[in-house]
């Protein structure tokens, strides 16, 4: 099996070929964020399979911030289309996890470090965040540990 980027690589020329308009704007979209990445910094590189999520999870954020922009706004036709373009990018995103499952891995990663208190919060969300891997958003996992050290 080939690279994160070759799946959405592959996916865009079948969506193409199928005339899916949608999906093929999305991967469009999403390949391109991923060349600006590659090409930022000092030197252009190959960004890694993890890069690449990571940039992908930053775009489907977007998305999803834009719609509920386009709703407040009193814009359904807009937010529609982009809550859309946020499930086509979820495919290629792992499972998101759920508020218990977020409670129970913060509360190993702050018993495994020996974290308490409000003044540790810093190091507390670098090991929650270790721990969560890119499965849930930093503000979820933020609000998390910082009810538990509350």
């Amino acid at each position: 099996m080939g690279t994160l980027k070759d799946r959405l690589n592959d996916d865009l020329h079948a969506a193409m070929k199928s005339r899916d308009e949608l999906t093929t704007s999305t991967l469009r979209m999403a390949l391109s964020a991923v060349r600006t990445a590659e090409v930022a910094g000092d030197e252009a590189r190959e960004l890694s399979d993890d890069e690449v999520l990571a940039v992908l999870t930053k775009e489907a954020k977007k998305r999803r911030e834009a719609a509920t922009a386009f709703s407040g706004a009193g814009r359904a036709d807009q937010a529609a289309k982009e809550t859309a373009e946020g499930e086509v990018l979820d495919r290629y995103l792992p499972k998101q996890l759920t508020d218990e499952e977020i409670a129970s891995i913060v509360t190993q990663a702050l018993t495994a470090g020996g974290f308490s208190g409000k003044a540790q919060m810093g190091p507390a969300m670098k090991a929650a965040q270790a721990a969560v891997a890119g499965r849930a958003e930093g503000g979820r996992v933020a609000a998390e540990v910082r009810r538990q050290l509350a």
